[in-house]
């Protein structure tokens, strides 16, 4: 069962899906919109071009005649994927997903207004009157973030009117895509936040992988540990969230389903993606059967997944770049890295470097009873001795 598959967005995410699909004999072509991304470099073609560019997607869908369409980032052109659908082309989970969650609002109001799912208190502004008139509302501090972005990028949080330029500029420059409108949100008081990541199977129950606690700073994720610490019932509450918005939007695949949770006031929804999750790469680290990349190419091809077990402890941390160069990055430190037992070390291969871009990541396991802090202090140790230059 060969099929042949259009990646669109070919970052490190997507070059570990490319990477499970060779191993089950599928043909891929990487689409970015910069020569030699990561995902690129193990797939079978690729295509540069901007994913905002309908007419160039349907130039390459003419080119190879996929029958899989494979987003992997949300800046696309979401009604060419409805078109392409109809046409008979699996697009992934399907195109309402991709459709629903290429942005905050059609996400956001699915869940907290048609689901009924409990979220912080939202507003969205189209301008700087309209942030200053939302903050308002919301009260300080709140967290203020673009409709559509990536890995946390226009994120930030005002604690003040004083900081609401820096959040409107910041914002509007880490917008994707051509939508200028941010999203002010309570600010939450959270103990913790998870991800959960979700399988949604054509012919098979949806399934949940062990919660995935992580790391966030400034928006991004910089580490993150399997399995997370939470109450069964939460747990309960979370996966019964999890199944409903995956339900509603409906497809095949892995999300990576985002919450807080307050001892207090017990589960929120804050986000959800339709694809592998840069938090779950701490599955590489043979915490389960599967790692989220092989379920979401199971679920793709329709494969029966047997179900998900945990067989390790683990705990990922990124290695992030303290300069800016088109010159092709090099590392130190690798031997100290591999060096440890139970530890891989992972570059992405990205050919430049911005500051604080994510260039790799080390993740580490041990038995199931071992002692996780230990683990994630060992990860975020080594993690910090691979050096960018």
């Amino acid at each position: 069962m060969t099929k042949k598959i259009l990646l669109l967005g070919s970052g490190e995410l997507g070059k570990e899906f490319v990477i499970a699909a060779q191993r089950l004999g599928q043909y891929v072509i990487a689409c970015d919109s910069y020569a030699s991304a990561p995902a690129m470099q193990v797939a079978d073609a690729c295509e540069v071009f901007s994913m905002l560019d309908g007419d160039a997607l349907d130039r390459v869908v003419e080119k190879y005649h996929p029958d899989i369409i494979v987003p992997e980032i949300e800046a696309i052109r979401t009604e060419r994927l409805y078109h392409l659908e109809k046409e008979g082309i699996q697009v992934v989970p399907s195109a309402r997903a991709v459709n629903f969650t290429m942005n905050r609002k059609a996400i956001r109001d699915l869940a907290a207004k048609e689901l009924g799912l409990k979220t912080a208190k939202y507003y969205y502004a189209k301008s700087f009157d309209e942030l200053k008139e939302a903050a308002e509302k919301i009260g300080y501090p709140c967290v203020i973030k673009p409709l559509m972005s990536s890995s946390g990028k226009g994120q930030s949080v005002a604690k003040g009117p004083e900081d609401l330029e820096y959040s409107w500029a910041y914002g509007c420059e880490g917008s994707r895509g051509d939508i200028k409108e941010l999203i002010v949100e309570e600010f939450v008081k959270f103990d913790s936040e998870i991800t959960l990541l979700t399988v949604t199977q054509k012919n098979g129950p949806t399934l949940f992988c062990p919660p995935i606690g992580h790391v966030q700073k400034g928006g991004d994720y910089r580490e993150s540990f399997q399995p997370a610490h939470i109450a069964p019932e939460h747990l309960a509450e979370a996966q019964k969230m999890a199944a409903k918005v995956t339900e509603a939007l409906t497809g095949y695949g892995l999300w990576g389903v985002e919450f807080f949770l307050s001892h207090d006031n017990g589960v929120y929804f804050s986000e959800l993606s339709p694809r592998p999750h840069d938090t779950g790469m701490v599955t590489l680290a043979n915490t389960q059967n599967l790692n989220e990349f092989e379920l979401h190419l199971y679920a793709v091809l329709g494969l029966p997944i047997p179900g998900i077990t945990q067989e390790h402890i683990g705990a990922s941390a990124v290695i992030l770049s303290p300069i800016a160069s088109k010159d092709t990055p090099r590392y130190r430190g690798e031997e100290l890295v591999c060096s440890q037992p139970n530890t891989y070390l992972r570059i992405f291969g990205k050919p430049y470097t911005k500051l604080n871009r994510r260039m790799g990541v080390v993740v580490c396991y041990d038995k199931n009873d071992g002692d996780l802090d230990a683990l994630r202090d060992k990860c975020k140790a080594l993690a910090s001795k691979v050096e960018v230059y």
